[in-house]
């Protein structure tokens, strides 16, 4: 029976626009019926695996999710001063093992789609260029074949990569299943996306003959409340990284600390949209994981609504125990609005087997 790590954690934002649509508005969800605030995944996930914060907490264990890596290669074989011909040649060969190249010519050795290429990828593929620059010939079948590796970066082994077919090959063997699951982040409360009238003023216009400003615009913005949910499957996490349990546990504190900590990045010079999450349940054990997020399925409307969240949050777990039977062998709690907890007990807590 796996293990699982769940983090459930609330965070306010005040005006923001954290994470656009395509009509550069915050991006909104409907739920119980009314429309509420909402984080993609996918741009908290983004945020998150390139923060400083994470990059440095694993540190060359981290891979590279680009279109571009057959430029990196091509680049390097022409410093070793092999031909623009077969330079272009071997790099085709090498980057076709990943997939699909584009045809179109401005996206010159790009592939078609992008590739989360692993760290011991990366050093596998310019161990090869140094041989191919040295002895000055073409790489081999069995040398081409070698690029890929089961063996995977933190980053790939959670939130996992997709490598199926390569010219008609199967390349399924490849593919890593994410260890970790992220739910879009949603507001507790309803919201109304708001709209901002602005406008830019020409510090060299006197307003002598011209007193209007030099650009008027828009901008939607809204201030909410969100729950978070992080489920991280401990067991397939160990077996992603064939193993090393110590890295596992390094790789679950460094991804609790910028879930908690990071933000997204949209509009932040114009909101400094910077937050801390102000309570964190954080839960072990093997039991079927189960997200909190019905406790919000009526809309918190209260003139405290972070402890009213924290209540209502609270209140669902405990239900949900008493109905199914205790979810969880342990969990620990970080609630800033009561300065309960500590963030290096919580990072002691999710590592511990």
């Amino acid at each position: 029976m796996s293990q699982f790590i769940q983090l459930h954690f609330l965070t306010s934002y005040a005006p923001s626009n954290l994470n656009r649509d395509d009509l550069g508005r915050p991006k909104t969800a409907r739920m119980g019926g009314f429309e509420r605030l909402r984080i993609s995944s996918q741009s908290l996930k983004r945020h998150w695996r390139t923060s400083e914060l994470f990059v440095n907490s694993l540190e060359n264990k981290i891979g590279v999710r680009t279109r571009e890596f057959g430029l990196k290669i091509y680049n390097q074989l022409l410093k070793g001063e092999i031909s623009e011909k077969d330079a272009q040649k071997w790099t085709e060969l090498m980057m076709k093992e990943y997939g699909t190249l584009d045809t179109d010519k401005k996206n010159f050795l790009k592939t078609k789609q992008l590739v989360h290429i692993s760290h011991l990828e990366e050093e596998i593929a310019f161990d090869l260029v140094k041989k191919l620059i040295d002895e000055k010939r073409n790489p081999t079948e069995k040398e081409l074949k070698s690029l890929k590796t089961i063996s995977t970066s933190v980053d790939i082994a959670l939130f996992g990569r997709m490598l199926t077919l390569k010219d008609g090959k199967d390349s399924s063997k490849f593919s890593v299943e994410a260890a970790c699951q992220v739910a879009h982040a949603i507001s507790v409360h309803s919201t109304v996306v708001e709209d901002d009238y602005f406008t830019a003023v020409d510090d060299l216009n006197d307003g002598q003959s011209d007193m209007g400003s030099a650009h008027i615009g828009e901008l939607g913005f809204a201030a909410a409340l969100f729950y978070s949910y992080i489920c991280i499957n401990k067991t397939q996490l160990i077996e992603s990284l064939e193993g090393n349990e110590e890295l596992a546990n390094k790789a679950i504190q460094a991804l609790t600390e910028v879930a908690i900590k990071v933000s997204p990045t949209g509009k932040q010079n114009s909101f400094a949209s910077r937050a801390y999450a102000s309570y964190v349940l954080a839960e072990k054990g093997s039991y079927q994981p189960r997200s909190l997020s019905v406790a919000f399925l009526k809309p918190i409307d209260d003139e405290d609504m972070e402890t009213a969240a924290i209540d209502s949050l609270i209140s669902r777990m405990e239900n949900f125990d008493k109905v199914y039977g205790v979810c969880a062998d342990s969990r620990y709690q970080l609630n800033v609005a009561k300065g309960e907890g500590s963030l290096s007990e919580l990072m002691q807590f999710v590592a511990e087997s």
